[in-house]
């Protein structure tokens, strides 16, 4: 078995999968026009019957603050060993591999090998590094959008019953809504690229053990496996 993860960042990937499922439900939830409302008109009712309309904007500036709280005592704690390698990492792209991996996955998932082969199409994924071209994207679009939300979130916690700051928030409020909904369609995809794709079940059991098999890593991270400071190997 080949250590992936660290006990830290599987806390961390968890801790924000959560929060992001919690922030993302009751911010819906405040969308109380029902043009804007993508789920349905029983969703805030759902809430707002529970907690009240300001219950629920109080619950959602808090899970939101919480949140940043964590995440920057994390970046303090981990900023040299866990976090600057990880956008070191995600930053590191090669366009033309990443995208014939990203259409060639699609093609494989959708198609099949078998499929791609008798239409004459090349099934074979280009070698990755430590993430493959999907994760990448996804990583970037998240931290991203998570920077928006942040800043965002500020400007509209901190403007709450003024008067004659109308502008500043529309704009804030424009933002937040922006970064919300890059987060809402890729979460989905992360989640059933993680979870439910075939042949990503180590994948997924790595976030809780923090380990992957040896066979899994050279086929789906070879990159990975070539690097100075690649990993650790502890065979069982």
């Amino acid at each position: 078995m080949i250590r992936r993860h660290t006990p830290s960042a599987i806390f961390m990937h968890w801790f924000n999968a959560l929060c992001w499922l919690l922030l993302l439900a009751s911010g819906l939830a405040l969308l109380a026009n029902p043009d804007m409302q993508p789920v349905g008109a029983w969703w805030p009712r759902l809430w707002n019957g529970a907690l009240g309309a300001g219950g629920l904007l109080d619950l959602h500036v808090t899970l939101g603050a919480a949140w940043l709280a964590v995440y920057v005592v994390y970046c303090l704690l981990y900023l040299r060993r866990e976090v600057l390698p990880f956008l070191r990492e995600i930053f590191r792209l090669t366009p033309g591999q990443d995208l014939a991996w990203c259409l060639r996955k699609g093609l494989v998932l959708t198609l099949g090998e078998p499929a791609m082969r008798r239409l004459g199409l090349n099934p074979e994924l280009p070698p990755q590094g430590f993430y493959n071209a999907g994760q990448k994207l996804f990583a970037i679009a998240a931290v991203a959008g998570s920077l928006g939300l942040v800043l965002s979130g500020v400007l509209l916690a901190l403007s709450r019953g003024l008067t004659d700051a109308e502008n500043l928030v529309q704009w804030a409020l424009f933002v937040h809504l922006a970064c919300a909904g890059i987060v809402a369609v890729g979460l989905p995809v992360h989640i059933y690229m993680a979870a439910l794709a075939p042949g990503e079940g180590p994948a997924l059991r790595s976030m809780f053990t923090g380990q992957v098999p040896e066979a899994f890593a050279r086929h789906h991270n070879p990159l990975w496996l070539t690097e100075p400071d690649g990993p650790g190997v502890m065979r069982k």
